[in-house]
C-alpha cells in the first residue's frame, strides 16, 4: 500500500472504527486511543497491506486493541468501584437512544461487538468472524444471544415510550 492509499484509508474508514470502538467502549478518550494505536499499526505494517483489505485490516486490528485495552482495564478496576446493578428498566422515558445504549452496554464485549459490527458496520457473518477471529456459527450464536437479551431487556416499545 502506498502512502496515499494509506491516507486515502484514514480519510474513508477512520470515523466507522471511531463509531465502532465508541459504541463498545462508551469512554471518548480510550476509543481515540485505540483508533490512533489501530493506525500506527496499519502504518507499521503499511508496505505488507493490500489496499483492498486494509479495511478488513483496520477493523480487526482496533477489535483486538479495544480487548487488550478493557481486559487492561479490567484488571486495574477494584471491584468497590465496579456499579452493580439489577436487570431492570426505570419507567421513566429517557430517550430510545439513551435506552438502546443503556441495553448495549449491559452485553458481554464480544456479544456487543459482533452486534455493533452487524447492526451499525453492515458486516457479514463471515467478515465479523475474520475481524473476531470467532467461527461464523460462533458469531451468529452471539448475534442471536444479544438479541434475545436486547429484546427482554428492552421489553415491548410501550414500556419504553
Amino acid at each position: 500500500m502506498t502512502t496515499a492509499q494509506y491516507n486515502q484509508c484514514v480519510d474513508r474508514y477512520s470515523d466507522g472504527v471511531y463509531r465502532f470502538i465508541l459504541k463498545n467502549m462508551r469512554d471518548e478518550e480510550k476509543a481515540r486511543d485505540v483508533v490512533q494505536d489501530s493506525f500506527e499499526k496499519m502504518w507499521i505494517k503499511v508496505e505488507e497491506i493490500s489496499f483492498e483489505k486494509a479495511r478488513s485490516y483496520l477493523f480487526t486490528t482496533a477489535y483486538h486493541t479495544m480487548i487488550d485495552s478493557i481486559r487492561k482495564d479490567r484488571k486495574q478496576t477494584p471491584l468497590e468501584d465496579q456499579a452493580i446493578n439489577s436487570h431492570s428498566c426505570n419507567n421513566e422515558y429517557s430517550g430510545l437512544k439513551e435506552v438502546l445504549d443503556e441495553a448495549l452496554s449491559r452485553l458481554s464485549p464480544d456479544q456487543r461487538s459482533v452486534v455493533m459490527l452487524r447492526d451499525y458496520e453492515g458486516y457479514s457473518y463471515d467478515e465479523i468472524g475474520r475481524i473476531t477471529g470467532l467461527s461464523e456459527s460462533q458469531v451468529k450464536v452471539y448475534i442471536y444471544r444479544a438479541r434475545v437479551f436486547l429484546k427482554n431487556y428492552i421489553g415491548s416499545m410501550d414500556a419504553v415510550l
